[in-house]
């Protein structure tokens, strides 16, 4: 998600109040200057996709969250599956290089919004009617469905193909005209139970707090298609300590909503960023308590919603916040290791820096440190590839990818592209090797 003009004006004010806050008090300089990420190592990219362009000549592309597909019987050409919003779906191949673009289906009617995928996850052996599948499954939030496409590496006109059901219900919205609202699926993880080999995606809610349990099944012609199971509903305000009651500052009636969410596979355990909160750990089939495990720094800070300018006006920081993550909390994924360990990392997206906790619950999920991915010099065209800003979304996989990747690859989605295309918005995705990631989180 690329931050509202209201929540983008919010961040850079309470900034400004979290750096004067640490200019006033010198014991937490040293804190704040940690926080900010000034002293986290970092990560060069390797390679980055082309740019793509969030305007009526670019097709109304904006990149926002990335999976990785491992090709097992030849890990060298493996995929990266990733959303561009009303743009659809990109496919690149381990270089970057795009191998298929599918176009996002076009609204119901004239007054009626396109599609606009959002969020995209993966499934391993789907059973279908014509057989077991991988699929790639993303959250249309246009027209609040999910999307499924089989994954054939070889197939003539590309390796993706739509097995959506043409009769997939919405997933929150009654009625066209809730649909219209917009208040559509937002967020997507999916989930195989071990147990029952049942398949499922965790779906939340655009401007709400839901997360919603969908079970995938198979529809007659090898299409998909699903049913919800049950729905939970994060706090949208919270108890501080000093007795009041606060809530993120944000336009009338939005609530504080989810985007980034990840299931670790061998526990069950869903991990869900509440943008404007922190990390949520809750068990995936959304049953049991949800457990903040880290908050935002500007949790607790109060604010003003002015209607004529669109914006919230910080107060003072009381102090309630976190000090590893800035508002949005975005893309959440997991580095697996066979042994249990691991960890899960959080886009940072307020000070352009990812936090990485430990995988183990048993240990609290403790913070383990952060990295910025940045480029080794200055930007230019046809060089060294730039960083990433206001990530929205990110993918990683602790497994050989070939002579490419040996070492596994952490995939991030680059807000502000660079160098830009003139007044044109330029996102676009990059690609890491996980093993120098892995090495600044051990030094």
């Amino acid at each position: 998600m690329t931050r509202s003009t209201t929540a983008r004006s919010t961040v850079l004010a309470l900034s400004s109040v979290l750096a004067a806050a640490a200019l006033a008090v010198p014991a937490q300089a040293e804190d704040h200057h940690r926080a900010s990420g000034r002293s986290l190592p970092v990560v060069t990219p390797r390679s980055e996709t082309p740019a793509l362009h969030d305007d009526e000549a670019g097709g109304n592309a904006d990149a926002d969250d990335p999976a990785i597909w491992r090709n097992a019987a030849a890990p060298g050409r493996s995929l990266v599956i990733a959303t561009a919003k009303e743009g659809g779906l990109r496919v690149y191949d381990l270089d970057a290089r795009p191998v298929q673009s599918i176009a996002a289906p076009p609204a119901a009617g004239p007054d009626h919004a396109p599609g606009r995928f959002n969020n995209v996850d993966l499934v391993q052996g789907l059973r279908l009617s014509s057989g077991r599948a991988d699929l790639a499954v993303t959250s249309d939030r246009g027209h609040d469905r999910l999307r499924f496409y089989r994954i054939d590496r070889d197939r003539a006109g590309g390796p993706l193909s739509d097995v959506t059901d043409p009769a997939a219900p919405a997933v929150f919205s009654r009625d066209q005209a809730e649909v219209d609202e917009q208040r559509t699926a937002y967020g997507l993880a999916t989930w195989t139970d071990p147990a029952s080999g049942k398949a499922y995606a965790l779906v939340s809610r655009r401007e709400r707090t839901s997360i919603a349990l969908l079970e995938l099944l198979p529809a007659p012609g090898g299409r998909v298609t699903y049913r919800k199971i049950r729905t939970l509903d994060l706090p949208s305000s919270f108890r501080l300590p000093d007795g009041t009651s606060w809530s993120p500052c944000a336009e009338p009636d939005e609530l504080p909503q989810v985007e980034g969410m990840v299931v670790d596979p061998a526990n069950g355990t869903l991990y869900a960023g509440q943008e404007d909160i922190g990390i949520w750990r809750l068990r995936a089939d959304l049953t049991g308590t949800p457990r903040l495990i880290d908050k935002v720094r500007e949790y607790g800070v109060p604010g003003v919603y002015d209607e004529e300018t669109e914006e919230c006006t910080p107060g003072a920081d009381p102090g309630y916040g976190g000090t590893k993550l800035s508002a949005d909390v975005e893309g959440l994924t997991l580095v697996t290791e066979p042994d249990g360990d691991g960890y899960l990392l959080a886009s940072s997206q307020g000070d352009d820096t990812f936090a990485a906790y430990d995988r183990e619950i048993g240990d609290d999920n403790e913070y383990e440190g952060g990295f910025r991915v940045a480029p080794a010099g200055t930007p230019q065209t046809g060089s060294t590839p730039d960083g990433s800003e206001e990530c929205d979304g990110a993918a990683a996989l602790n497994a050989p990818l070939g002579s490419a990747y040996p070492n596994g690859l952490l995939v991030v989605q680059d807000g502000h592209d660079s160098p830009g295309d003139g007044d044109r918005p330029s996102t676009n995705f990059k690609f890491v090797d996980l093993g120098k990631v892995l090495h600044a989180l051990d030094d």
